[in-house]
């Protein structure tokens, strides 16, 4: 106990609280003030399978507008550089709102546990609106990337606090099924939101992708915040270690710049970049520091540590790492090896993306049901790591690849159902919040690490003159299918080990019970 604590104490002690204030107290909610305090697992919920049900289809809602986001804009861009008439800093459209949503998925996390759920999801609602409505009036490029800066702030806090609700609505044995229809979401963004980002940037204006959000928004908190009064609060208030946080955002900034202009922008190797990456391991180094002589740390160094976290966070971090840097690469395989479009090679990503969502509902389902959960996981990312290992040492053909890249996001996709809820069940109620935003910060991390580092793998076996960012009708159409076919075994080859590395993290985490029935009938009738 600190100094303020006793302060705190004396003074409450002194007090008598009046009687009808008194004969309330025993129907309150019951809010921790220390870790110890919190049970790790939630009492029964006190809400109907109908209000469960309206909870879950606003954080649905709510987690299609930050995944829509991430995908719409891609195919407006060549039409809003025309029009602001700049093109050089058109990607800074894309890494402002990456930058900004990675840095504060940490900070939205924790702040979930000290003020509570329902003020954080408003106040990310409430800055991915401002984002949205200023991209929506940007007058130049400048405006226009702050803008989706600060739509960034908003779009990073929903993640993690959409997660830390369902923690609070549904079991963790439950919990695995729901995470199954958030990947679904992800799924539906992904696919709709290049195809609708180019209808209205062709046909409509450009704006009004960022217009959308409103409505989409609006409709979400309306049918969310009059239900989450009823939820049970496990949040602690306490001081928010604001240097802390602001360290860790600091170095996360400067990581992801790393890994966005290594080896393209800037040099791997130029003065520049390698000052950025000592500034960022100075800054990573001093929150270190930080976070062992704080009384209170933001991220408390001791929660990633036990055997559940650090390799449930691996897991999922290398899982989806590979699915993305997969993705970012397999359409300069499709053009020159397989000699398909644009538009073919995009559709050649669906078995890689879409898969994987099956993936994730059949280990959701297999939680609900079995004692020893965690096996789904371990068999899924085995079988990944073999059909990785096929594509590495053969040359498939066009179909037989897209069977291997479907057993192969099947089986990685049984990995994010498993993570998610294994850390929220390990920790303490109110650190879930905490936990969640280290989870999505850290896959975050890893998801640029791996494009950073595949397309280092490319750029040093095709050449490092070649840029992998002209596609097909670019200087990439000059490369033989022979060597584009040899470069990616290496790619391949990176990605069975990342698979193998989860495969190994889920066979070393603890298999912690988890609470909740066999299945629930509200779960049954929402996927019915």
């Amino acid at each position: 106990m600190n100094k303020f604590d006793r302060q705190r104490a004396r003074a409450v002690a002194s007090e008598t609280l009046p009687d009808e204030i008194a004969s309330e107290l025993p129907h309150l909610p019951a809010r921790v003030k220390a870790v110890s305090d919190a049970p790790p697992l939630a009492g029964p919920s006190p809400l109907t399978p109908a209000e469960v049900r309206t909870i879950l289809m606003s954080l649905l809602l709510t987690m299609f507008l930050a995944a829509l986001d991430q995908t719409i804009v891609a195919t407006a861009l060549p039409t809003i550089g025309r029009q602001f008439q700049d093109v050089a800093n058109l990607s800074w459209v894309i890494t402002a709102y990456l930058l900004a949503s990675t840095a504060v998925a940490p900070v939205f996390g924790t702040l979930c546990d000290i003020y509570g759920r329902r003020s954080m999801i408003i106040t990310a609602l409430s800055l991915f609106i401002a984002g949205s409505v200023l991209c929506a009036l940007a007058p130049n490029m400048p405006v226009l990337i702050l803008a989706r800066g600060l739509q960034g702030l908003g779009g990073g806090g929903i993640m993690p606090v959409v997660q830390t609700v369902i923690s609070d609505v549904v079991s963790p044995r439950e919990r695995g099924q729901y995470q199954a229809y958030f990947s679904a979401v992800w799924l539906v963004a992904g696919l709709l939101g290049p195809v609708v980002g180019g209808f209205f940037a062709d046909h409509l204006h450009w704006s009004m992708i960022f217009w959308i959000n409103l409505p989409l928004a609006i409709a979400a908190l309306a049918l969310l915040l009059p239900k989450m009064g009823r939820l049970p609060v496990y949040h602690r208030l306490r001081k928010v270690d604001w240097l802390g946080g602001v360290l860790l955002m600091a170095s996360a900034v400067v990581f992801m710049l790393v890994l966005t202009w290594g080896g393209h922008r800037l040099p791997w190797l130029s003065p520049a970049l390698l000052a950025m990456i000592g500034s960022g391991v100075a800054l990573c180094l001093a929150f270190v520091w930080h976070a062992k002589s704080a009384n209170e740390p933001f991220l408390p160094l001791s929660l990633i540590g036990g055997s559940v976290v650090p390799y449930g966070l691996l897991a999922s971090g290398c899982a989806l790492g590979a699915m993305i840097g997969l993705t970012v690469y397999l359409p300069l395989y499709y053009e020159v090896v397989h000699h398909l479009s644009a538009s073919e090679a995009g559709l050649g990503l669906i078995p890689l993306a879409a898969i994987s969502t099956f993936g994730a509902a059949v280990a959701g389902r297999t939680m609900a049901r079995v004692k020893h959960y965690k096996r789904v996981a371990i068999i899924g990312t085995v079988i990944a790591t073999i059909a990785a290992a096929v594509m590495t040492v053969t040359t498939p053909s066009l179909w037989t690849l897209l069977l291997l890249l479907s057993v192969f996001g099947i089986g990685l996709g049984t990995a994010f159902p498993i993570s998610v809820v294994s850390l929220q069940n390990a920790v303490a109620r109110s650190q879930i919040g905490t936990i969640t935003g280290a989870m999505n910060f850290f896959r975050a991390m890893m998801s640029s690490f791996t494009v950073a580092a595949f397309g280092a793998i490319l750029l040093m076996v095709l050449g490092a003159d070649i840029s992998l960012a002209e596609g097909a009708s670019g200087t990439v159409s000059g490369i033989a299918s022979a060597e584009m076919i040899h470069a990616f075994r290496y790619v391949f080859g990176a990605a069975t080990a990342m698979l193998a590395c989860a495969a190994v993290c889920m066979i070393l985490m603890e298999e912690r019970p988890l609470a909740g029935p066999a299945a629930r009938p509200a779960a049954v009738e929402m996927a019915e």
